[in-house]
């Protein structure tokens, strides 16, 4: 099955957070899909955490090898829907980027973000649960 992932499951693996195991072990013998801005979405996080102190240019280099070990299907995205959605929803355009991935091709979504989830919901799209 394919699954939309969006960018704090990646940053979660790669950081190595407390959802890791969790994550690791639902997506087992899935294919992952993500908007084309993924890369640029992870490497935004990063640099913010830089910005906070929480990580340093290694643990950023660290990181950042660790997501490209993931594979993952980069995929264009319908702006247009997307937006119609970040609109409709007031959330932001990055959030409703994964939302019209999912929506277009069919696929449930993985996200840690609650606010993404319910929108998910309403948008009819199947969230993939993390075992508890």
């Amino acid at each position: 099955m394919r699954i939309v992932a969006d960018t704090n499951t990646f940053l979660a693996v790669a950081l190595r957070e407390p959802e890791k195991e969790s994550l690791t072990k639902v997506l087992a013998g899935h294919a992952l899909m993500a908007p084309e801005v993924l890369p640029f979405e992870i490497g935004n996080a990063l640099t913010a955490m830089v910005k906070k102190r929480t990580l340093d240019s290694e643990e950023v280099q660290a990181a950042l090898e660790m997501v490209n070990m993931i594979p993952v299907d980069l995929r264009t995205v319908d702006m247009r829907a997307a937006l119609d959605i970040a609109v409709r929803f007031r959330i932001y355009a990055y959030d409703a980027y994964y939302l019209e991935c999912a929506t277009r091709y069919r696929a449930p979504l993985l996200t840690l973000d609650i606010g993404m989830q319910r929108v998910a919901r309403e948008l009819a799209i199947e969230i993939v649960e993390l075992p508890t």
